[in-house]
């Protein structure tokens, strides 16, 4: 059986599948032409990551087609519904990138408190001819021990941010589909502590929270899940985290609330026009960047390759 791993995976994951007896295929195949290789070369597995689509008109002209894998969470870049009703296996990997994305979270947070994004950018400029006015323009940053964080997403991703900032003394609050209390474990020193964390309203959560960090999947009606109004409503100052798909936070409402100093500094890894995102988030001073790199550590990628091994040989030895 062969595999096509169009966005690549790991060297354990690939090694675990030769081993079962697959051929994995980790030649980077154009969009254009995934669906004429899958043919001609009978590939019955298709793994992808968040660069390669695999749409309706794919699931049609693959018949042999028997898995569709999605290393990582987000599933927004293959039609689900229509590539199950036809009898392709869809799966992704939601456990395995949780602990790279909650750290770059933090990343990001701990940045943007300490004007680090924008101190990086001046200092090779300035930093030898304006040293003193460099110093007090970013003197004023402020610490996380005491803020509350309102965490949008109370999934596996959002729990390990919870476990990051109850670690550092933040008061977490969180909001999702399903209310109720959540078990958030925390391991120091070989030590586990459980804290349990009520998921509460939306609107209560956007009034209270001194940062919202979003963990959640782009919505089916592609709408934001932050716009301006819920923007309007939350503490003047905020700051606003979105690591989770670019568009579930409208980012001209953003880019308003930044300029107005409503919404204080705001970090994204995901934007709504990838790979050629707004020139403008890319040049605002308020604004900490990374390029969609929350899976992307090492050992994430490690996790999601064995992961998707797993899965592969147990649908085939069922």
């Amino acid at each position: 059986m062969k595999i096509l791993a169009n966005d690549g995976i790991s060297a354990s994951g690939q090694q675990k599948l030769e081993a079962a007896g697959f051929t994995v295929i980790t030649a980077k195949v154009a969009q254009a032409d995934i669906a004429n290789y899958i043919n001609e070369n009978s590939v019955e597995v298709l793994l992808v990551r968040s660069a390669t689509t695999c749409r309706k008109e794919v699931v049609d002209a693959c018949p042999g087609l028997k898995m569709v894998g999605r290393g990582g969470v987000g599933m927004d870049n293959i039609d689900v519904a229509y590539a199950t009703e036809k009898g392709v296996k869809v799966f992704n990997t939601p456990a395995s990138s949780s602990q790279s994305v909650a750290e770059l979270t933090f990343a990001h947070l701990f940045g943007m408190v300490r004007f680090l994004p924008d101190s990086n950018r001046q200092m090779p400029i300035k930093g030898t001819t304006d040293f003193n006015n460099l110093k007090k323009a970013y003197a004023k940053g402020t610490e996380l021990r005491g803020k509350t964080i309102g965490i949008i997403g109370f999934g596996r991703i959002g729990q390990s941010v919870a476990q990051y900032a109850l670690g550092i003394g933040m008061h977490v609050i969180a909001c999702d589909r399903i209310t109720g209390v959540v078990k958030v474990n925390i391991e120091i020193n070989g030590q586990r502590i459980v804290v349990p964390v009520s998921t509460i309203s939306m609107e209560e959560l956007l009034v209270k929270s001194d940062f919202i960090s979003i963990h959640v999947p782009k919505q089916s009606d592609g709408k934001p899940v932050l716009g301006a109004a819920e923007i309007a409503i939350m503490k003047d100052g905020v700051g606003l985290i979105n690591l989770a798909r670019g568009g579930v936070i409208d980012e001209t409402a953003l880019l308003d609330a930044l300029n107005s100093g409503k919404v204080g500094a705001a970090a994204l890894d995901v934007f709504e026009n990838e790979p050629t995102p707004n020139a403008a988030l890319m040049t605002h001073s308020k604004i900490s960047l990374s390029p969609h790199i929350g899976a992307a550590t090492e050992e994430a990628q490690d996790r999601i390759g064995d992961e998707i091994a797993e899965i592969v040989i147990d649908f085939y030895n069922k």
